[in-house]
């Protein structure tokens, strides 16, 4: 009797603590400055604007840190230069086992499992008990147990023939495929991966040319940039730059005015300009060019009077210094170029 209820006992904790494990590893996944870019006076710390779909691209310069353009969520983290590539290879999802895929064969299983263990429990205490009494009624109790036995058996190869009778419907047969409502299309982009949430995707682009007018005119912007920048002068350049860097000009210019400083920029004079990118997105351009020029930059106090102590807080009114900046201008189809952005 006591060898019946323990193997009853370790059938129990198979069935129970087998598919609990199989289930904990499934969900687990296995065990364990103006904006002049001089280091004097009131200089832009960050690298902002939008370059169109190549914001986040690497060009040679300071990456973009401040865009209103979304930064594509599967992008890489960037390495310092030289810097090994970390292996960031994703350990494989756990495979559900056997019987969570087949949940009505589970059933079965207990069910046959449970019928078993009724008997072996139930009929085995049933017939010890009536076999210590007196023993004119041994004979019926063996027949009711070999009855109940009968039954059992009986009801164990229902259970199977039920159990292969469903795993040939559910394996065996193969589904046939459903064309209907599929059109040319939808079958197409249905086999596309799905882009993740808050990526960018890429636009065509085309390589354009930069011309000697072009040239001049991002010449002339930088001038009339710096100037309206030195005058605290937003409806200048709102003229001159795109919304987004009207923004973190006027923000930068605020923060001056709690400081009550103001940075100036004077006296521009562009020494180089070097064409890095130029492209075309439908009918946006874009060019992206290395500016270096010379100017009087420094930065004065709002609230001393010139020639007093505390007056000049960086940067000399009369020596210039040199510059260079990465900077990219816009323009909607063949109108007026604007500055979107800038890099340090």
């Amino acid at each position: 009797m006591n060898t019946t209820k323990l193997i009853a006992a370790i059938i129990v904790i198979a069935l129970i603590g087998v598919p609990t494990v199989s289930f904990a590893r499934a969900r687990g996944g296995g065990y364990g400055g103006g904006y002049s870019g001089s280091s004097r006076g009131y200089s832009a710390p960050e690298s902002m604007g939008s370059r169109g779909s190549r914001t986040y691209d690497q060009n040679g310069a300071k990456p973009i840190e401040r865009s209103v353009t979304p930064k594509p969520s599967g992008a890489a983290p960037q390495s310092a230069p030289g810097s090994a590539a970390p292996n960031t290879q994703t350990a494989p999802a756990m495979q559900p086992s056997f019987m969570q895929r087949n949940p009505l064969l589970a059933g079965l299983a207990a069910g046959i499992a449970g019928s078993y263990i009724g008997n072996m429990l139930f009929g085995a205490t049933e017939s010890s008990a009536r076999t210590t009494d007196t023993g004119e009624h041994v004979g019926e109790t063996d027949k009711a147990a070999g009855a109940s036995n009968s039954i059992g058996l009986l009801l164990i190869l229902m259970l199977l023939g039920a159990g292969a009778f469903y795993y040939f419907l559910r394996v065996r047969r193969s589904p046939t495929a459903d064309f209907s409502g599929i059109t040319r299309s939808s079958a197409l982009s249905d086999t596309l991966p799905a882009a993740p949430s808050g990526t960018t995707l890429r636009t065509a682009t085309v390589d354009a040319e930069v011309t000697s007018a072009d040239k001049t005119a991002f010449q002339q912007l930088l001038i009339d940039i710096q100037t309206a920048w030195s005058k605290q002068d937003l409806a200048d350049l709102r003229r001159c730059v795109t919304p987004e860097m009207l923004a973190y000009f006027s923000t930068a210019l605020a923060e001056q005015t709690s400081l009550e400083i103001a940075n100036h920029v004077e006296d521009v004079v562009l020494l180089r300009a070097d064409v890095k990118e130029t492209w075309t997105e439908d009918a946006t351009h874009y060019a992206t060019i290395g500016l270096y020029w010379s100017a009087r930059d420094y930065t004065v106090s709002l609230t001393k009077r010139r020639g007093k102590p505390g007056y000049l807080v960086e940067g000399s009114e009369e020596t210039p210094t040199e510059s260079n900046e990465v900077w990219t201008f816009m323009r909607y189809q063949n109108g007026k170029w604007l500055l979107s952005a800038i890099q340090q």
